[in-house]
């Protein structure tokens, strides 16, 4: 079975490629919110978040930059920052070292 920290790495490569253009947004989306097992390691507003911000990317990618009120740049840095602050609270979860 997968661990947290496998699932966020995996979602913290998967957004990289999204940056690259070589994986599509809804593909992201789709790999984003199969992650049972970073979602439930991290309080409840974490999936609430993510589920905002991929909502958004969704739309993003319906229109031109310009038509669209949502910056797709600004959402990949938004959830950049969604990643990071997820890798922080796993790393208060774990148990301190004997």
């Amino acid at each position: 079975m997968t661990s947290a920290a496998d699932q966020l790495g995996l979602l913290a490569d998967a957004l990289q490629q999204l940056r690259d253009d070589s994986l599509g947004v809804a593909a992201f989306s789709r790999l984003a919110q199969n992650q049972p097992v970073l979602l439930s390691a991290l309080p409840g507003r974490y999936a609430e978040v993510l589920l905002q911000l991929l909502n958004r990317l969704e739309s993003s990618a319906l229109f031109t930059e310009e038509s669209c009120s949502f910056s797709q740049r600004e959402l990949l840095d938004s959830l950049q920052t969604w990643l990071d602050t997820a890798r922080l609270q796993l790393g208060k979860a774990r148990p301190p070292a004997p």
